[in-house]
C-alpha cells in the first residue's frame, strides 16, 4: 500500500474513523483543518517573538516557564532561555518587593482571576530596577499558572519625576518671587506712607504763607489803586489762587489714590449744597462776562457734603473757565431714586473722541500753550475718582462749540426739618455788619496775625492778635471779644479750640467762634465737626470770611460749614 495510505489510517485511527470509506470522505478535510490549526500557531509564534511588550507564562511558585524576546532584552538578558533559566524563584530573582508583593498578587489572582494596570519594579539581570506596568492572567484549570504582559514604563516615570522636580522648583521659584513682590510692596507702601506723611506736612508748611500772601493780597484789592498797580494785585491774585488750586488737587488726588478718605454721608436739603455754589460762581461768571442760572428744587439729599461740593465745584469752574460767551446753568431734577444734579454750559464743547480721556490725570482739553493752562488737569481725575469712591454715576454730553453737560446722579432721601439756626446761612445778610465790632484772632504765626490784622481793619472792625491763651487773656483786657477767629493747630499740641473753650469758661458765655486750619485731613474734619462751630481752610477765602463772620455778628448763629 501506497505510503500516504498508511498515514491516512494512522491519521483516521487518531481520529476514530476505523474503515476504508470513513478514511476517504474525512481526510481532505482534515488535512485542511489541521494546516489552519499550523499556520495559526505560528501566527502566534510570530506575535509572540516580535511583540514590543514582554510577554511571559509562569508558575507563581516554580518562576518563569516561558518568555518572549523582549522581556529577555527588557530584564537585560541575552535570550528568553537565559530568563527562563534564570528566573526561577520570582520573588528573589524578578519581583523587588519580594516575598511580600508575590504574596499580594496570589491573593488578587485568587479573587479576581486578573490583575490589570498593576505598576511595579522588577529586577534586571544586572541588579538595577526597572519600572513596569503589568496585565497578569490567572490561567483556568491550572494551578498557579499566569500569563503576563509587561511594559517598560521607566521612560515615562522619569518623565513625571524630573516634571515633578520641576513642579518643585517653580514652586520655589514662586515662592521665592511673591516673598520679593511682598518685600518690594512693602517697601512700595513705606515709601508712599512717607511721601503722604512728607506730602500733609510739606502741604501744611505752604499753605501757612500762602494764606498770609492771600490774606495781603485781599487787603489791596480791596483799596483804591491806580490803574496800574491794581492790575499788579490782580495778576499776584489769580497767581496766588493757580497755587492754591495746584496744591489743594495735589493733595486730594493723594488721598484718594491711599483711599485715605473717608465718606461721611448725612442727609442734606439741595439748597444747602447749591446755594453756596450758587453765591460763590455768581462772581466768577460775572467777572468772566458769562450769565448764571440756577434752579433748585425743593429735595433732598443723602450724600457726603464736602465731596459732592468737591465734584459740583469742579463742574462749575470748568464751565466757567471754557465758556468764552453765553451762560452756565446749575439745576436739578428728580430721575426715580436719584437727584440729577446737572452744570450746563455754553461753551467749546468736546469732540467725541476725547470724551473718555477727559478724567485723565493731567489732561487738559484744547492747551496748546503753556500760558492758557489753568492748573495742571487734575480736577476731573479727582472727580472720576470721588465719584466711584461714592458709587454715583456720572454723564457727559457735549457738541463741540456749542457746550457741554456734566451731570451727577446723587440718592434722594427725605426732606428734613428746617431749624431756625439753619436759615440765616441761606439768606443774605443786608447792610455790613463789621464796622466797629471787636474780634480776637488766634494763630502761632506772625505773618497771619498781621495779614488777618490788616484785612479785617480794612473792614473796619477792632483786631485783637494773640498766639496762646495767655496773650489772648492779656490782649482782652477783661472784656471778652465778639468774635474769636482761630487757627486749629497752635504750638505745644495746644489745639485753637482748647483756648476758645478757656475763653468761654473765663468770661462765661458762649462767644462765636470761628476755626481756621491747614490741615484737609479727615481725622482734623471730623474733630472739627463736633465743635458746631464754623470751619475755614487755609489759605482763607477773603469773600467767604467776609460772609462768615456777617452772618455770625448780625445774628450769632452759624452752620457747621468746611471751604
Amino acid at each position: 500500500m501506497p505510503k500516504h495510505s498508511e498515514q491516512d489510517d494512522a491519521l483516521a485511527g487518531l481520529l476514530g474513523l476505523g474503515t476504508h470509506s470513513a478514511r476517504k470522505s474525512h481526510y481532505p478535510e482534515l488535512v485542511a483543518r489541521l494546516e489552519e490549526l499550523e499556520a495559526e500557531r505560528n501566527r502566534y509564534k510570530w506575535l509572540f517573538e516580535h511583540a514590543v511588550h514582554g510577554i511571559f507564562q509562569a508558575s507563581l511558585q516554580e518562576g518563569i516557564r516561558a518568555a518572549n524576546p523582549a522581556l529577555a532584552r527588557m530584564l537585560g538578558y541575552e535570550s528568553p532561555d537565559e530568563a527562563v533559566w534564570r528566573l526561577t524563584d520570582l520573588s528573589h530573582h524578578l519581583f523587588i518587593g519580594g516575598e511580600d508583593e508575590l504574596r499580594q498578587i496570589r491573593r488578587t489572582l485568587t479573587t479576581q482571576q486578573g490583575l490589570f494596570g498593576y505598576e511595579t519594579r522588577l529586577r534586571r539581570k544586572d541588579g538595577s530596577p526597572i519600572d513596569v506596568m503589568m496585565n497578569l492572567l490567572l490561567k483556568p484549570e491550572e494551578d498557579g499558572l499566569v500569563e503576563g504582559f509587561v511594559a517598560d514604563i521607566t521612560e515615562r516615570k522619569l518623565a513625571q519625576m524630573r516634571l515633578l522636580q520641576l513642579n518643585e522648583q517653580l514652586e520655589h521659584r514662586v515662592a521665592e518671587r511673591t516673598c520679593e513682590l511682598r518685600k518690594a510692596r512693602d517697601a512700595a507702601e513705606q515709601a508712599n506712607h512717607s511721601k503722604d506723611k512728607y506730602l500733609a506736612a510739606a502741604s501744611h508748611d505752604l499753605l501757612q504763607p500762602l494764606n498770609a500772601a492771600r490774606l495781603l493780597i485781599s487787603t489791596l484789592r480791596e483799596r483804591g489803586l491806580p490803574d496800574a498797580e491794581a492790575n499788579l494785585v490782580e495778576r499776584a491774585h489769580q497767581a496766588l489762587e493757580g497755587a492754591e488750586d495746584l496744591l489743594t488737587d495735589l493733595l486730594d488726588i493723594s488721598k484718594l489714590d491711599q483711599q485715605a478718605i473717608k465718606p461721611d454721608i448725612e442727609v442734606y436739603r439741595l439748597d444747602e449744597v447749591l446755594l453756596p455754589l450758587v453765591s460763590e460762581f455768581q462772581s466768577v461768571a460775572e467777572a468772566a462776562g458769562l450769565g448764571f442760572d440756577h434752579y433748585i428744587p425743593a429735595y433732598a439729599l443723602s450724600s457726603d457734603f464736602r465731596l459732592l461740593t468737591r465734584i459740583l465745584r469742579n463742574f462749575l469752574s470748568n464751565a466757567c473757565r471754557y465758556t468764552d460767551q453765553g451762560r452756565v446753568l446749575l439745576g436739578a431734577r428728580k430721575r426715580g431714586e436719584h437727584l440729577r444734579i446737572e452744570v450746563w454750559d455754553t461753551g467749546r464743547g468736546i469732540a467725541s473722541d476725547q470724551m473718555q480721556s477727559i478724567f485723565l490725570e493731567f489732561n487738559q482739553l484744547g492747551v496748546q500753550r503753556a500760558t492758557e493752562r489753568a492748573g495742571v488737569g487734575l480736577g476731573l481725575a479727582i472727580v472720576d475718582r470721588i465719584a466711584s469712591m461714592l458709587a454715583y454715576p456720572i454723564q457727559v454730553r457735549s457738541q463741540l462749540g456749542r457746550g457741554s453737560v456734566f451731570s451727577i446722579d446723587v440718592p434722594l432721601a427725605d426732606l428734613p426739618e428746617q431749624t431756625p439756626a439753619e436759615a440765616p446761612m441761606l439768606m443774605p445778610v443786608f447792610g455790613n455788619p463789621l464796622p466797629g465790632r471787636r474780634l480776637l484772632v488766634l494763630d502761632n504765626e506772625l505773618s497771619i496775625l498781621h495779614s488777618m490784622a490788616a484785612l479785617l481793619g480794612q473792614w473796619g472792625c477792632e483786631v485783637l492778635t494773640a498766639t496762646d491763651l495767655e496773650a489772648a487773656l492779656a490782649v482782652l483786657g477783661g472784656s471778652p471779644p465778639e468774635v474769636i477767629l482761630a487757627d486749629y493747630h497752635l504750638d505745644q499740641g495746644v489745639t485753637g479750640w482748647d483756648v476758645v473753650t478757656a475763653l468761654r469758661q473765663h468770661f462765661a458765655q458762649a462767644i462765636p467762634a470761628v476755626m481756621v486750619t491747614a490741615d484737609r485731613s479727615d481725622q482734623c474734619r471730623r474733630q472739627l465737626q463736633g465743635f458746631g462751630v464754623p470751619v475755614l481752610n487755609k489759605p482763607v477765602k477773603a469773600g467767604k470770611l467776609r460772609s462768615v463772620l456777617s452772618h455770625l455778628l448780625s445774628d450769632g448763629h452759624a452752620r457747621t460749614e468746611t471751604s
